[in-house]
């Protein structure tokens, strides 16, 4: 299947709601020919500070974030351009040196807390999908991924829940859910959801291929 122009997915949603697990469940279900792009790797490069400032840089923010580097590479991907995407050093809180070559496919799946926020990055998607789980839900697996997988003490992940995470959320996040073509309860849980997403995915791309 060769598409004359990608098709793009947004899957947007709060910390821990498990965009990344439905994110790659649709990845499998139409390998080769998708591609995924994670938001977090796209956080600003923080290098020019001292590590106790970066720990106090509000990263559930949209400014947190170099919108523009996305936005740019996305449309380099949607062109058929391959580009090198970004890596983030979640301990250190700022941009690695490593950058991950990404070549252009007829799917590109894109997720992060925070794409619907922002006018710019929700042109440039075809579908949006918004992952909607339970607060208590999130919290708990931000809590295990964070201590478990970024190294964070549970302390200090509770403290940035509080003081950054929530207000972020209720913000920014939430109200984003607006702008979704769908809301998909319970996240990776509900696979009769998934199934639907990529059956309409699956669709779409072969219109797209006739076409």
């Amino acid at each position: 299947m060769s598409l004359s122009r990608p098709l793009v997915i947004g899957l947007a949603g709060g910390s821990g709601s498990g965009k990344t697990t439905v994110a790659r469940a649709i990845e499998e279900a139409i390998v080769p020919e998708s591609v995924l792009i994670d938001q977090d790797a796209y956080y600003k490069d923080l290098g020019h500070l001292d590590l106790a400032t970066r720990r106090t840089v509000n990263f559930d923010h949209p400014d947190a974030f170099d919108t523009e580097l996305m936005i740019a590479q996305l449309q380099a991907l949607a062109a058929g351009e391959t580009v090198a995407k970004p890596t983030y050093d979640y301990p250190a809180h700022t941009r690695a040196a490593a950058t991950v070559r990404v070549a252009p496919r007829d799917v590109i799946l894109v997720e992060g807390i925070l794409l619907f926020a922002d006018a710019r990055l929700r042109g440039l998607f075809d579908v949006k999908v918004f992952v909607d789980v339970a607060d208590d839900v999130r919290f708990i697996r931000r809590l295990q991924r964070d201590v478990v997988e970024r190294g964070r003490s549970m302390e200090s992940v509770i403290q940035q829940y509080l003081t950054t995470v929530r207000p972020m959320h209720l913000e920014f996040v939430e109200p984003s859910k607006r702008w979704a073509d769908i809301i998909l309860p319970e996240g990776g849980q509900n696979r009769i959801g998934i199934e639907m997403i990529i059956a309409r995915v699956e669709r779409e791309a072969r219109h797209r291929a006739a076409g």
